[in-house]
């Protein structure tokens, strides 16, 4: 029972650990309610392309987001299927709402149209 104990504690301090980081912590609310596209991430936060990638790969490689390709574009969303799911929400709850972000992406016209 107590290697069970260590396992969810180290797997909890890694999830924290990534989400440490105050640009993945923004990405995942965002993804809370929303599936978003790599190029919706980077016109929001102004950063590269590939620093978006890697983020988004760190979050995928734990299991914590998934990816649906249209084409040559790559959504991401919240692993809703993953054993630390309520465990995100629960972290999830506590950060302020990101919509805002969204919502000027819409009035700009790209976040609907921007990889279509």
């Amino acid at each position: 029972m107590e290697t069970k104990t260590v396992v969810e504690i180290e797997k909890a301090a890694q999830i924290l650990k990534l989400l440490g980081d105050k640009t993945r912590l923004s990405m995942m609310k965002l993804m809370e309610h929303s599936e978003c596209c790599v190029c919706e991430f980077v016109d929001i936060y102004g950063a590269s392309q590939p620093a978006i990638s890697q983020h988004l790969r760190k979050l995928r490689d734990v299991g914590l987001v998934r990816e649906r390709r249209k084409g040559q574009w790559i959504f991401y969303s919240l692993n809703k299927e993953s054993e630390n799911y309520h465990f995100i929400l629960s972290i999830l709850a506590s950060i302020p709402s990101q919509d805002q972000r969204l919502k000027e992406l819409e009035e700009k016209g790209l976040r609907i149209n921007c990889c279509e």
